[in-house]
């Protein structure tokens, strides 16, 4: 077993928006990273991800649609949406690919 801080680990990174694999739990890879206020240009997954925000707030354009994500919700990507980041985000994300 082990212990991750995700705090520390964000923290650590040399770059927001850019993830580490922390940890795979069966086929999921659980990912850490740190947001910043910059907007993060859209992307589509051929696989479910769930966005986790630790600590602050994440703002997203789905679909063409704002979402709001706070601290200590998730928002679930599905496979095939489209999605980015707004400006103004911050925080701790951690992501799961599923």
């Amino acid at each position: 077993m082990s212990l991750i801080k995700f705090e520390s680990l964000a923290l650590g990174l040399p770059h927001a928006w850019q993830s580490s694999v922390v940890a795979q739990v069966g086929p999921a890879r659980i990912k850490v990273l740190r947001m910043d206020e910059l907007a993060y240009g859209e992307e589509t997954h051929d696989y479910n991800e769930g966005l986790l925000v630790l600590k602050g707030r994440m703002m997203l354009e789905v679909a063409g649609q704002p979402v709001v994500v706070e601290a200590g919700e998730m928002f679930l990507a599905e496979a095939g949406v489209s999605h980015a980041v707004l400006p103004g985000s911050r925080g701790t994300l951690v992501i799961i690919d599923l």
